[in-house]
């Protein structure tokens, strides 16, 4: 299925404004900025992509919650 221009610039600002955040040069704010979304419906998005907003992937964080 094809998409309308609209449709394309959202998503391709969604998968830069990601992999930015993903490569840590920004932070979710101004990742969130770039992709056209408010800060916490970013921070949900991640998980689309297999990323934390927190910096721990999720086997890391029960690991951390277990040893607490």
């Amino acid at each position: 299925m094809k998409k309308s221009p609209a449709e394309f610039e959202d998503e391709a600002r969604l998968l830069l404004a990601v992999k930015l955040y993903e490569l840590g040069r920004v932070s979710t704010g101004t990742a969130a900025q770039l992709a056209g979304m408010n800060r916490v419906a970013f921070m949900f998005a991640l998980s689309r992509f297999g990323l934390s907003p927190i910096g721990l992937e999720p086997g890391e964080l029960a690991e951390d919650l277990a040893n607490a």
